[in-house]
């Protein structure tokens, strides 16, 4: 008997089509490659390596015809795909998306809110696109706080007891939507926090775009789906292998509406789906079936020769679950230390300079400049990635790179790591930033100083697509204090807003603001990208103001 596992239903319907040869008389209008195949050959030298490049690559970029499926009613290849997927991944029912898990979030989100000013409970420090469905979807979002790592000044996700007291207050809540595992690969046990999030009825969705990989090997976290979430959106091109753009969204249980999903995906998703997007997934899965765990062993093992060699090191600190023992990244450390997160991705290296000389972004740079790429940097911490794809021929390249910017900054003379700490100062701009995310004079209100003393949950905060008739002024950033916000801040990567639109404005957002333009920090939606000016409501600050 054929195992299906051991197809890739999607990619063969393509190769199908391609042999066959067909005359196309329909769109794309490249016709499978035809024309950059006319273009190769009126060119030569690297003109023509281009287009013979995509010529190839555009065999497979066709549309919707007899053989290929169609993504938003799928009866053949694309939906045969979609079920080993599902099998896979340990879902009752796998969407691929070719937008991306923002295109996941947006329908997970709309699909959950059916009516204006739908209530959701949200953790604070979530991506933006989270941000952007509440407002398509007119629903008003109670903030939650998320832990915070006492040793880096990180923040992971919200814990438990703060989630059953906003479910307490919000018996109305239509979900409760959390990030996990965060940029920096730092998680929490979500298990937990779906038995709270069920016992009230609610459906648990989880955007867990950087941990498609989860639950794949032993060394790894359990994923979302293994710990009881209901809908659950991976960027399986992040950690896994599939092309950038292309995602999956996953769906458990009865607490869904199904059929509404279907159709939120439908009406946010391309009526022209990308093909290689989709057969990259397809294949992904196909991978996966076909190696299990011991696909995963050899980036494990680049990533944990990185990270050996930046702790025997007097510069770098690194984000380790061994520090203080593995005790101390779960909370139990009986040294005093509290850790911020229960798990922690092992193919995220967070590196930082225990000196204080360098800050983030200029790590960032100076990687760059020694040969080696970083996912992201903020005004402390650089994040490498590793995934599958590496070996150690990539963590060797890595580790001469960090032992060159070493050299560079002269630290070869010091004798042990144990004369450099890393420093509260050195953590000052990062420690500003989290505070924002964390802090009750942002859209915080602390309504309850009972056995949670760090419990911060926000009032209801109105969310809309459309324009108010508001006046909105420019100031420079050193005067916004106490005025609304008219616009947000986000800085990207890793897309997850410090300053969101309508929330008050304070001197802790001041400082962040100068910190991060001195910084030379990336942010999207804002104005003013120097960061010296922000807009915001001339009117005075509404509690219940919209966003």
């Amino acid at each position: 008997m054929n195992d299906k596992r051991m197809t890739a239903p999607l990619m063969d319907a393509l190769e199908q089509y391609k042999h066959k040869k067909q005359a196309s008389m329909h769109v794309p209008g490249h016709k499978n490659g035809a024309s950059y195949r006319q273009w190769a050959a009126c060119t030569t030298g690297k003109a023509k390596e281009r287009y013979d490049a995509f010529a190839s690559f555009l065999a497979y970029d066709v549309t919707e015809v007899d053989g290929t499926d169609d993504l938003h009613q799928p009866e053949g290849a694309i939906q045969e795909a979609q079920e080993l997927a599902a099998a896979c991944f340990g879902a009752e029912e796998t969407h691929f998306l070719i937008g991306g898990s923002t295109v996941g979030n947006l329908a997970a989100i709309l699909t959950c809110c059916t009516k204006q000013n739908d209530l959701v409970i949200v953790q604070r420090n979530v991506h933006k696109s989270i941000l952007n469905g509440l407002r398509m979807a007119g629903a008003r979002a109670v903030f939650i706080s998320a832990r915070e790592d006492k040793r880096t000044g990180l923040i992971s996700g919200p814990p438990v007891e703060v989630i059953r007291e906003a479910l307490e207050r919000y018996p109305m809540a239509k979900a409760v939507i959390v990030c996990n595992p965060n940029y920096y690969g730092m998680g929490i046990d979500l298990k937990p926090v779906a038995e709270v999030v069920h016992h009230y009825g609610v459906p648990l969705i989880v955007d867990e775009a950087h941990g498609a990989h989860y639950g794949l090997h032993p060394q790894l976290p359990h994923s979302a789906l293994q710990t009881g979430a209901d809908l659950v959106i991976q960027s399986t091109h992040k950690m896994l292998t599939s092309m950038t753009m292309s995602a999956m969204l996953h769906v458990q249980g009865d607490r869904v509406d199904r059929q509404r999903l279907k159709k939120m995906l439908m009406m946010l998703q391309s009526s022209s789906p990308s093909y290689p997007l989709m057969a990259s997934l397809d294949l992904t899965r196909y991978w996966i079936d076909q190696r299990g765990s011991t696909w995963l062993e050899s980036g494990l093992y680049a990533a944990e020769q990185v990270r050996q060699a930046a702790k025997q090191s007097p510069m770098w600190g690194i984000l380790d679950v061994s520090d203080d023992s593995e005790a101390s990244a779960r909370g139990t450390s009986t040294s005093g230390y509290s850790s911020g997160f229960d798990t922690l991705d092992p193919f995220k290296l967070v590196l930082w300079d225990k000196i204080g000389r360098l800050s983030g972004f200029e790590l960032l740079d100076k990687l760059q400049s020694a040969g080696v790429v970083a996912e992201m940097a903020d005004p402390v911490h650089v994040v490498l990635i590793m995934t599958l794809s590496d070996t150690t021929e990539e963590a060797d390249r890595v580790i001469r790179c960090l032992k060159q910017v070493e050299q560079e900054q002269c630290l070869h003379d010091f004798a042990s790591p144990s004369s450099i700490e890393h420093t509260e100062d050195s953590c000052a701009p990062y420690r500003s930033c989290q505070d924002m995310l964390q802090s009750s004079e942002a859209v915080y209100d602390m309504k309850d100083q009972s056995v949670f003393a760090q419990l911060t949950i926000s009032e209801p905060v109105r969310f809309t697509l459309f324009e108010e008739d508001r006046q909105v002024i420019t100031l420079p950033v050193e005067q916004i204090e106490g005025y609304e916000a008219a616009e947000a801040v986000v800085p990207y990567p890793p897309g997850i807003p410090i300053i969101i639109q309508g929330e008050r404005l304070t001197a802790r957002h001041i400082t962040l603001l100068q910190q991060l333009a001195a910084a030379g920090a990336k942010c999207q939606e804002v104005t003013d990208k120097h960061l010296c000016t922000l807009k915001v409501c001339a009117s005075p600050h509404n509690s219940q103001g919209n966003s």
